[in-house]
């Protein structure tokens, strides 16, 4: 879609939410909050909120024009916004909480873009969501809710796996009603037709890991297990065309969420991350290596 058919403001929103996939599509966001406002609608003041403060921040600092239109500063706030109304509501405390959130996510996200561009270091990704979303959990006395927050009763039937990958995919925005997921999943086919199957993928391996590693049936069909492999192989499939190394950032993304399950800290999207940390490093030495013998 081109710039010229909505004004700037609606871009940077639009993508600020697409972004929380990886991303740059109006349409996208546009689902993807249509989709928390049929499935969660309690959630969508707190993510609108979020996404608004957030990008209003960064506009009203004088941040890059183009890195606010593409969203980078709205797909933190805006799981911030999530995060924070799941667990404490929609309270008038927990609204200022996220307009605060939101707001001091955008120069912590300029200082991690910058340092990412200046010193070529791994994409920033969600890391200013999982920094600020902690704290303000922590603050709140509230870690070892989220969990229990993201748990949703539903019955198992005949399409209880596809359910169950596709609630993985919903759990990237703290929705694990499989309809939501699927909501998700046709926004993504929207913006990139790739990325969504791998993101589906990803979720189907996170979920039937969970399972073979003694997870309780309602964890694993919740898709609790299943998002960060999903963000990891979204993301990575967008950089590298080999299977394998989407394939890979499954396999980290399931070892991190295993080590912060032993931590008991609320994994948020840190696993996802940490994976495409891991790879980013492994390949940037690979390049490396060659150069490296010719001296």
């Amino acid at each position: 879609m081109r710039r010229a058919y909505l004004p700037h403001a609606s871009h940077a929103v639009l993508n600020g939410v697409s972004q929380i996939f990886l991303q740059a599509n109006p349409v996208c966001g546009a689902l993807i909050l249509v989709t928390i406002a049929l499935y969660a609608p309690s959630l969508l003041a707190g993510t609108l909120l979020g996404l608004l403060s957030g990008t209003l921040a960064a506009w009203c600092l004088g941040y890059a024009r183009d890195d606010i239109e593409l969203g980078l500063y709205g797909y933190n706030p805006a799981l911030l916004g999530l995060l924070i109304t799941l667990v404490l509501g929609s309270s008038a405390l927990a609204l200022i909480l996220v307009m605060l959130a939101g707001a001091l996510s955008s120069p912590l996200q300029r200082r991690l873009l910058r340092l990412m561009r200046e010193r070529g270091g791994p994409a920033v990704l969600t890391l200013a969501f999982v920094l600020f979303g902690w704290l303000a959990l922590a603050l709140a006395g509230m870690l070892e809710s989220v969990a229990e927050a993201r748990l949703v009763e539903f019955e198992v039937d005949g399409w209880g796996a596809l359910g169950a990958m596709a609630s993985g995919v919903g759990q990237v925005i703290f929705l694990g009603e499989p309809a939501a997921g699927l909501c998700l999943l046709l926004a993504l086919l929207v913006a990139d037709r790739r990325a969504a199957l791998w993101a589906l993928c990803g979720s189907a391996v996170g979920v039937y890991s969970a399972l073979l590693a003694g997870a309780t049936e309602q964890q694993a069909l919740a898709g609790l297990a299943g998002y960060n492999p999903a963000l990891a192989a979204l993301a990575l499939s967008q950089i590298h065309r080999s299977a394998l190394i989407p394939t890979l950032g499954i396999a980290l993304a399931i070892g991190f969420k295993l080590a912060f399950d032993q931590l008991s800290l609320p994994p948020l999207t840190m696993p996802f991350i940490l994976a495409c940390w891991v790879v980013a490093l492994a390949t940037q030495r690979d390049r490396r290596q060659p150069e490296t013998r010719l001296v």
